[in-house]
């Protein structure tokens, strides 16, 4: 079926109000001082509600304290977790040791367009959180996908929900979109992949509260857990030549895509190389889900 063309109104706003604002993302905008103000303010809030206000647990915080601290010069960071409700970022980073309010150190994230950069306004403050806009249903060679890889390419620190949506009920790991393993298949350096999964979250900031609505104010006195997996490093170069003996077929789901990567492969096995990232990254955020449904006491 042929797509209707989105309005030029309508995609002119949308421009102005995401790509068109990427300035404000800059370190150097405005001498860095509205971006440290913004993430100083919202580190606070994650930290009152997360170490305060509510009782927080982690497992392995020591990882990923040292990945964001001190990994290796140039090595970029993926950080993958589940996705309870639309506070999970920036709360998760707000438990106890963790440096919330550094600017400097503070992780970049995809965040909806929908949600985050509905106006100006809202664009202008999340570019300065360091939030990059994705739009969904847009694919995985979307525009703004280049700028988180080159955030990758800087050897920073980006985090991704990549099973793409909020759920709040306590099930298995769903099946992760492919923007986060073909950010990992392109990166000019592979980055470390570290894989958190946590609970609680959605009672904090529940979908459904009164009247069916989120309530306007995160809840307290909840119980919270963050488990923090190892770091997971991907050998790319034999999974791209893997990938070429694949027998596998494109499909109506890789509109868009270019015909062949800049390394040769074809669509086809760009698609398994993507799932058979993704499935390894499931299969041990699935494990770790398991491990915190089990273990009653976590400890910072």
């Amino acid at each position: 079926m042929r797509q209707k063309p989105i309005p030029t109104e309508v995609a002119a706003g949308t421009k102005s109000a995401t790509s068109l604002m990427r300035w404000a993302g800059k370190v150097d905008h405005l001498g860095g001082i509205p971006r440290a103000l913004v993430i100083t303010a919202v580190g606070a809030f994650a930290k009152l509600f997360t170490s305060f206000l509510n009782s927080t647990h982690v497992y392995n915080a020591e990882t990923l304290h040292h990945l964001v601290h001190s990994r290796s010069p140039g090595r970029p960071l993926i950080t993958v977790s589940n996705h309870m409700s639309t506070l999970d970022d920036p709360l998760m980073w707000g438990f106890k040791g963790f440096p919330t309010m550094n600017a400097k150190l503070a992780r970049w994230v995809l965040a909806a367009e929908d949600i985050c950069f509905k106006n100006a306004f809202y664009s202008y403050l999340f570019r300065l959180g360091k939030c990059i806009p994705i739009t969904r249903g847009g694919g995985i060679y979307q525009e703004n996908m280049n700028e988180a890889l080159d955030v990758l390419t800087n050897g920073g620190w980006l985090h991704t929900f990549p099973e793409g949506k909020i759920c709040q009920e306590s099930v298995p790991i769903r099946r992760l979109k492919w923007g986060t393993a073909s950010l990992i298949a392109r990166a000019p350096v592979t980055p470390l992949v570290l894989p958190i999964v946590h609970c609680g979250f959605e009672k904090v900031m529940p979908e459904k509260y009164k009247f069916d609505r989120r309530p306007l104010f995160p809840l307290i006195n909840r119980n919270i857990k963050i488990i923090v997996g190892e770091p997971l490093e991907f050998d790319i170069q034999s999974l791209r030549q893997k990938a070429k003996t694949m027998p596998c077929e494109a499909s109506s789901g890789s509109l868009g895509w270019p015909n062949s990567s800049p390394d040769g492969l074809s669509v086809g096995a760009q698609r398994w190389l993507y799932a058979n990232i993704s499935d390894q990254i499931r299969n041990v955020m699935e494990k770790l889900r398991c491990f915190g449904m089990a273990a009653k006491n976590l400890h910072v």
